[in-house]
């Protein structure tokens, strides 16, 4: 079982990125995904999630309007656009796939929005 994470970087405010993050070595599709990030000195808060087939989305207060999650069962990926980043933004990001208590996670991508 494998989630593989990618797409951070260093970027300035007001900028994108867009995170992907690749499943493996179990059903995706059967899945909900979703969005984490952890920043310095800070626990770990959801995001974003998106339950595994009707496509119901959640997003935190924080950042509805500027990212969108989104996913591709056919590619066994989930993506994160985040558009009109802040510093605030920084973090280390993980995805996330659950079902019932089966969790696993990304090892993380960190994003930096700094001047």
């Amino acid at each position: 079982v494998q989630l593989q994470a990618s797409g951070g970087g260093l970027v300035q405010p007001g900028g994108s990125l867009r995170l992907s993050c690749v499943a493996s070595g179990f059903n995706f599709d059967q899945y909900a995904v979703g969005w984490f990030r952890q920043a310095p000195g800070k626990d770990r808060e959801g995001i974003s999630c998106m339950s595994n087939r009707e496509g119901v989305t959640y997003y935190r207060d924080s950042v509805k309007g500027r990212f969108t999650i989104s996913r591709d069962n056919a590619k066994n990926t989930v993506y994160l656009q985040m558009n009109s980043l802040k510093p605030e933004d920084t973090a280390v990001y993980y995805c996330n796939a659950r079902l019932f208590l089966t969790d696993y996670w990304g090892q993380g991508t960190q994003v930096t929005v700094s001047s």
